[in-house]
């Protein structure tokens, strides 16, 4: 689609009426007597429009030309060409001629209604000169649906078109080309200082409006926005960010669209305009997001930072377009300050976070090993951020990571990089508490649970495919390590109570009764002292849960289930005095299904567990 902004041919110059030498006295009073009868019919229309011969209360005063008498308004512009062509004809006879002065005069006289006119079309027709209207028309015209015949011209209705009709569409149409004619004429007659002059006026006022209507204050000074507090800030951000779009696209796009038709025979008119009439509103929109990205930072405010630069990033091609005239030069240049402003911000509150990770002062553990609210924070932090990714792309892209990051590909992006870093510098920071546990076993469940929920929330999130699979598979084989590494400490004493299993040889021979029993009374020992101290210890994650118990039942119950077959019989009557045979092997299954809740969810050996009740009083009653 061919730009809108692609500068016209200017408009077919309004020939003068051109006059062949005379060649004779005869042809030279012949061509004389033409121009004066166009002189005279000109003055007849002229003055029947005469501003100065009616007072300001009189019909004629008030009445316009273009609304109430449209074949005149045509006839009226024809009048004022052939006032031209008989100036240039009688100063190319005579530069100090007298006949100069009657055309002069009536030129002053249709020059003073036409700005009339003009400033009454731009003021009475706004619903029809609106920002919306114009870009709609704008569209329709782009794809080759524009019907504005200037030999069918019919004074716009009552408004009550709604935006984008044929009939609404067909109205603005004949608003901007009554402007364009009239513009082109006072340009032509060397009167386009009066003309711009009045467009200037009426149409800043309608761009001020506009704005106003959407939220957007431009007398927000720099200081002013620093001195906000949170509340009113964010509330100025919001209605920044719902309005900028339709501040660009339909505002100043609109107005650069009515602008380059109404002006189209002069450039640097319609660049003048354009730019006086919207520059200290763009510069104002822009400057407030760069002035935003000015506040004092912290790494809350990083997401509406991100906000905002989106915002003026995704919007840059049209800013580019609309404001492309020199005179606009100064938005362009404001809204790459924001850019590199906000850019700054985010940067800035990047280098904030990792430090505050890194400084972080909670010294108290975390109770049963769980996960600690720094590693909630940083991740889901960390989530929000990757939503961002492509905005923060560009960001941190001139921005490398100073240090080789772990079990990341060669080919990293630079936010991928960047956000594996921050995680990294998390894992450090969580390896660090997890040495306040005096128990080995209970700081290797706190890593697992801590890179467990890393793991999660990365495979939730965008952060997936920025850090990629290579990089999670190998943060799940460290968590299930850490996990074979609390098994190992926490349950090692249980495990090495039990009798190791035997070939089938050795285990025909019956192990004596007291060996049983010591076999009995140091698991029942060392059973219930590893369950009561880690009957707070939680495990956060349900499928790591899950894991870690089946894994823990594996190891311990069938070689407990293997012994206590072959030596509870034996030892009733001794368990039914003593307590030694504590446990049936379903029992033990209930209690490790009770682990890794928490001190809610945890079970204990007074209740809650009966079969091994019931395996005594079976045991006892033989």
């Amino acid at each position: 689609m061919r730009s809108p902004f692609v500068n016209p041919s200017p408009s077919p110059s309004r020939s003068p009426l051109r006059f062949t030498p005379a060649s004779s006295p005869m042809r030279h009073t012949l061509s004389e007597s033409l121009v004066e009868e166009n002189i005279d019919r000109a003055e007849s229309l002229i003055a029947k429009w005469d501003l100065s011969r009616h007072s300001p209360s009189s019909s004629s005063s008030s009445s316009s030309l273009y609304r109430d008498c449209r074949p005149e308004a045509k006839q009226f512009l024809k009048s004022v060409r052939d006032l031209q062509a008989a100036m240039h004809f009688f100063v190319k006879q005579d530069s100090a001629s007298d006949k100069l002065v009657r055309p002069q005069s009536l030129m002053q006289t249709a020059m003073k209604r036409l700005e009339k006119e003009f400033y009454l079309i731009l003021s009475t027709n706004r619903q029809y000169l609106d920002h919306e209207s114009v870009s709609a028309r704008s569209s329709s015209v782009s794809e080759g649906y524009e019907d504005d015949s200037e030999d069918d011209l019919n004074f716009a209705g009552d408004g009550s078109e709604s935006v984008g009709t044929p009939e609404r569409a067909s109205s603005s149409a004949t608003v901007m080309a009554d402007l364009k004619a009239i513009a082109d004429c006072m340009i032509s007659s060397g009167y386009g200082k009066e003309c711009v002059k009045v467009y200037k006026i009426v149409r800043k006022s309608v761009v001020d409006e506009a704005l106003y209507l959407l939220g957007l204050d431009r007398t927000l000074t720099h200081s002013q926005i620093q001195k906000m507090d949170s509340e009113a800030l964010e509330k100025r951000i919001k209605c920044w960010l719902r309005s900028v779009k339709f501040a660009v696209n339909t505002v100043f796009y609109g107005e650069r669209i009515l602008c380059d038709h109404v002006f189209a025979s002069s450039l640097p008119i319609r660049e003048s305009c354009f730019g006086e009439i919207t520059r200290e509103n763009a510069v104002a929109l822009f400057g407030f997001a760069e002035s935003v990205g000015k506040c004092k930072k912290s790494p809350e405010k990083m997401f509406r930072s991100l906000d905002l630069y989106e915002a003026i990033a995704n919007l840059w091609p049209e800013i580019e377009s609309i404001f492309s005239y020199d005179s606009s030069s100064a938005v362009r240049s404001q809204a790459v300050n924001a850019l590199v402003r906000l850019s700054d911000a985010a940067r800035l509150m990047l280098a904030d976070f990792e430090v505050a990770i890194q400084k972080d002062g909670s010294k108290a553990a975390v109770p049963g090993g769980g996960v600690h609210p720094l590693t909630r924070y940083v991740m889901n932090y960390l989530n929000l951020l990757a939503d961002y990714s492509e905005i923060l792309s560009d960001i941190v892209a001139d921005w490398p990571v100073e240090a080789a990051v772990p079990d990341l590909g060669s080919d990293t992006s630079p936010i991928s990089a960047r956000l594996a870093w921050l995680v990294l510098v998390l894992l450090c920071k969580i390896n660090a508490k997890a040495e306040r546990y005096k128990d080995v076993a209970l700081s290797y469940l706190f890593l697992a649970n801590n890179l467990q929920y890393v793991v999660v929330k990365a495979r939730q999130s965008r952060l997936r495919y920025l850090l990629g699979e290579e990089w999670v598979a190998k943060q799940e084989a460290k968590v299930k390590q850490y996990a074979a590494n609390y098994e190992k400490m926490g349950w090692s004493k249980v495990l090495a109570s039990l009798p190791e299993a035997r070939p089938a040889a050795a285990a025909a021979a019956e192990m004596p009764v007291d060996h049983a029993k010591d076999t009995f009374r140091r698991f029942n020992a060392a059973f219930e002292e590893t369950y009561k101290k880690q009957a707070g210890w939680v495990v956060a994650d349900p499928k790591l849960r899950d894991e870690m118990k089946v894994s823990l039942a594996k190891k311990l119950l069938p070689t407990y289930r293997e012994f206590y077959e072959k030596h509870a019989a034996p030892l009733r009557r001794d368990t039914f005095r003593e307590g030694i045979v504590r446990f049936a092997p379903d029992d033990l299954g209930n209690y490790l299904s009770d682990l890794f809740h928490g001190p809610e969810g945890s079970g204990s050996f007074s209740s809650g567990h009966s079969s091994s009740t019931g395996s005594s009083k079976k045991g006892r009653s033989h």
